[in-house]
């Protein structure tokens, strides 16, 4: 199957392209539809991963549902015979990928959960001992587990750069007392029951990423929802702290990039058909491991 890196609704208008979705008004909605763009290293690549649009699509909804008594969400359908007869004349490309959403005001923050020291949290670990403002004991090493999951906010980037770690005071000022203590207690809620999911099909979910919103309902969950893209899930019967962990996300995209020393500077380079399709398959697998189902791309 070819990789769909771009979609085209004709005169339905077209709000922005994300790194991976394109987005797209729809009367008093929202479309998003998760393309098989891949990102490393803050770049988009030349090359897609076919079929990751739907993988990423069907992981979310399977969570909104599993998560819908601890969380409202902003789905509205996922069924394309269900969207506006605008949308029909482009069901083949929208089928599997797409979710109806209602429109919500995003709080300006990632929520993360970490369980775990990985990736920009072990860095900070490293340098400075604490992690998002949180004094840390010493002795941790890449992929310990913490002693309880830590709730470690971080700014949005606007221009497609790097999210930046933050303290939770500093998310109390951009966010105001309140909505701050209900983001924090919301995390934390989903990665535990999210994490205890994930260990009863043999995966660690080291950490992850929300994004919350707001509509006349009250705060909601947003966008993707634990998903390869957005969280580490680790093999948890390999699991062996000190190093890098064998997961479930785009690592091979990553080792590939560090192995032909690109400097992470747009244009982003092609990926060789190999790494393209281990990737697909570990996406592939993260699906089946979480929901026990089979996906048909």
């Amino acid at each position: 199957m070819t990789a769909l890196l771009k979609t085209d609704l004709g005169d339905v208008p077209l709000l922005g392209r994300g790194k991976v979705r394109d987005l797209y008004a729809v009367d008093d909605a929202l479309l998003l539809v998760a393309t098989d763009r891949i990102s490393a290293f803050d770049h988009v690549l030349a090359t897609g991963i076919a079929g990751k649009g739907k993988i990423l699509t069907q992981i979310s909804l399977f969570w909104f549902e599993l998560l819908a008594n601890l969380v409202p969400n902003h789905l509205i359908s996922a069924d394309v015979n269900q969207f506006p007869p605008m949308l029909l004349p482009y069901a083949e490309q929208l089928e599997g990928r797409s979710m109806l959403v209602k429109r919500a005001k995003m709080f300006p923050i990632e929520c993360v959960a970490r369980g775990y020291l990985a990736g920009s949290g072990w860095k900070e670990y490293q340098a400075e001992g604490k992690l998002c403002g949180i004094k840390l004991a010493a002795g941790f090493q890449d992929g310990s587990r913490l002693p309880e999951a830590l709730f470690t906010p971080a700014t949005k980037s606007q221009d497609g750069a790097h999210d930046e770690n933050i303290s939770f005071s500093a998310a109390e000022d951009l966010l105001g007392v309140a909505d701050a203590a209900e983001l924090k207690r919301l995390t934390l809620a989903i990665y535990r029951r999210a994490a205890e999911h994930a260990e009863s099909c043999g995966l660690i979910l080291a950490d992850t990423k929300f994004e919350f919103g707001t509509t006349q309902e009250g705060i909601m969950l947003a966008d993707e929802v634990l998903t390869p893209d957005s969280s580490r899930f680790w093999e948890g019967a390999q699991w062996k702290p000190g190093g890098p962990q064998p997961s479930f996300d785009k690592q091979f995209v990553r080792d590939y990039l560090e192995s032909i020393h690109w400097n992470k500077q747009a244009p982003a380079p092609a990926l060789p058909e190999d790494v393209a399709e281990r990737t697909q398959a570990k996406y592939l697998a993260a699906f089946r491991r979480l929901t026990g189902r089979d996906l048909s791309l």
